[in-house]
């Protein structure tokens, strides 16, 4: 006679065990990368020069957005944005400059603090770029020549390195951190948690950084480094910590990952073994390595067996640097696709970015979606998907885009409106198809003329611009003067979104 007795309860206890995991909450990862460009990726721009195999998989896996925007058309603003749900205009437009303080509030509250607030270990790594509360000893007492002015900084006898650096991402919701704040700005060091690792004892000497560059400039600012410091480093060293940290998480608990990469940020300074594997100069090599820091991240992920339950989203903070324009015309390459305009522009290369979104099981993988969407929409669409009730005060410009990544349909946008702005002197709006600017130009700079050449750009006259995206993406037929009655809509309705507190109503 048979007796399944023993094996009873083993079977129980191994529905148990499936049950429990099922419960997990889904780790999330967010890979933020630093002006590159919707035509970088190789799975959207079928005349790329740039292999991009890991993201292409990750697109394979998961859902791309070809309307997706970021806030803002720079570095600050934009990650303030993301980790808020909330336009950056309504705080404010620069970037946060060397040693400069918070954008944040002490009472913001950021996806991170609600993910930690449920239990998530939360962790940041990478380009910061959101201030810090510095305690100075006085004021800069150095001065350098740079851009045509004497500029005074900070040296290393002006700051207190000693003690623990106050208003960073610990106190925004991240139970870890690690970086070197900002590339291309002063202290050049590694920071971890709220501590300098190592007190900084030299000057970046700007003009003379002892390494050479790929492509581009330095544009590192003036301040104050450890001994020994090479900018080489970084993106190995952040990627190692990342996929070090991602080995460390207990499967029973999930995560939260914010890695922002410094990568293709100038300096452009792609590490030797990925050198010549592009057709796109050294920016191209670049964006290769920028591809392959993904892939070791997912392949950890996969080596963890977390790879099932953990949501990715891989974007980028706004469009690429000026850079791309002799670019296009040395190597053929565009960064910014076929889209006009390129970081810091309200044209629409400045902001419409690359995003991808994988949750396996729940997107189906290889789908595209051209709902227009920005990376204000991840906090409150997070939160939808981990059956999290938002304060009304909470993520007050975020909209919940998970029925599309579920595969719904809709009828009508699910934004009402994306305001696009990056400076104080120009908005966009955008509202369906119709995209207007309240000036002749989208731009914050003059376009090349060798590039308006390759283009065929002309100037526009009128005031103010409308466009229709649907059939001309690349900003060509100014429709102002044709349809003024749409022009006034949408003076109207960026009016109120610009005077209002919120762009969603969570009250009901």
């Amino acid at each position: 006679m048979i007796k399944f007795k023993p094996i009873f309860p083993l079977f129980i206890l191994l529905i148990s065990l499936e049950l429990f995991c099922q419960e997990v909450s889904p780790n999330i990862v967010i890979i933020y990368a630093d002006d590159m460009g919707y035509g970088d990726l190789n799975c959207q721009n079928s005349d790329s020069k740039i292999p991009t195999p890991h993201l292409d998989r990750l697109a394979a896996e998961g859902m791309r957005f070809t309307d997706a925007h970021s806030s803002s058309g720079i570095c600050s603003p934009s990650r303030f944005a993301l980790l808020t749900g909330s336009y950056h205009w309504r705080r404010q437009h620069e970037i946060v400059g060397s040693f400069g303080p918070p954008f944040f509030k002490d009472s913001d509250v950021t996806l991170a603090h609600v993910l930690q607030n449920v239990g998530y270990e939360t962790a940041c790594i990478g380009k910061w770029h959101l201030g810090w509360d510095w305690e100075f000893i006085n004021e800069p007492s150095e001065t350098v020549e740079q851009w045509g002015r004497e500029r005074p900084f900070y040296g290393p006898d002006d700051v207190v390195w000693d003690e623990p650096i106050k208003g960073g991402p610990l106190e925004r919701g991240f139970n870890y951190y690690f970086g070197d704040g900002t590339i291309n700005f002063p202290p050049y060091a590694w920071v971890e948690n709220d501590r300098v690792m190592e007190a900084p004892t030299e000057i970046m000497d700007i003009n003379n950084i002892g390494y050479d560059i790929r492509e581009g400039s330095w544009e590192f600012r003036p301040g104050p480094k450890v001994k020994d410091w090479n900018p080489y480093e970084v993106l190995p060293t952040l990627t190692k910590k990342a996929v070090e940290w991602v080995h460390l998480q207990d499967a029973s608990q999930p995560f939260f990952l914010y890695l922002a990469l410094p990568s293709p940020h100038a300096p452009i300074i792609p590490n030797d073994k990925f050198i010549g594997k592009s057709n796109a100069g050294g920016y191209g090599d670049f964006v290769v390595q920028t591809d392959d820091v993904v892939g070791q991240v997912l392949t950890a992920l996969r080596m963890k067996g977390l790879e099932e339950n953990t949501i990715v989203i891989f974007t980028s903070d706004n469009g690429p640097e000026a850079y791309a324009w002799p670019r296009a015309r040395d190597f053929g390459h565009f960064s910014m696709g076929n889209l006009r305009g390129l970081k810091r522009d309200v044209w629409e290369g400045g902001h419409r970015v690359p995003f991808i979104f994988k949750y396996e099981g729940v997107i189906k993988g290889g789908t595209v979606s051209d709902e227009v969407i920005s990376q204000v929409d991840i906090f409150a669409t997070l939160a939808s998907m981990l059956n999290i009730d938002l304060d009304p005060a909470t993520a007050p410009d975020s909209y919940d885009i998970s029925s599309i990544l579920n595969g719904q349909s809709t009828s009508t946008p699910i934004r009402q409106a994306t305001i696009h702005n990056t400076y104080e002197s120009i908005w966009g709006i955008r509202k369906g198809d119709w995209l207007m600017i309240t000036d002749k130009t989208g731009g914050h700079r003059e376009i090349p003329e060798f590039f308006k050449e390759i283009k065929n750009y002309e100037d526009f006259r009128t005031d103010s611009l409308l466009f229709n995206m649907e059939s001309d993406p690349q900003q060509l037929q100014n429709l102002y003067l044709e349809y003024p009655d749409k022009v006034k809509e949408l003076n109207k309705l960026l009016k109120d979104h610009r005077q209002s507190k919120s762009s969603v109503d969570r009250s009901q």
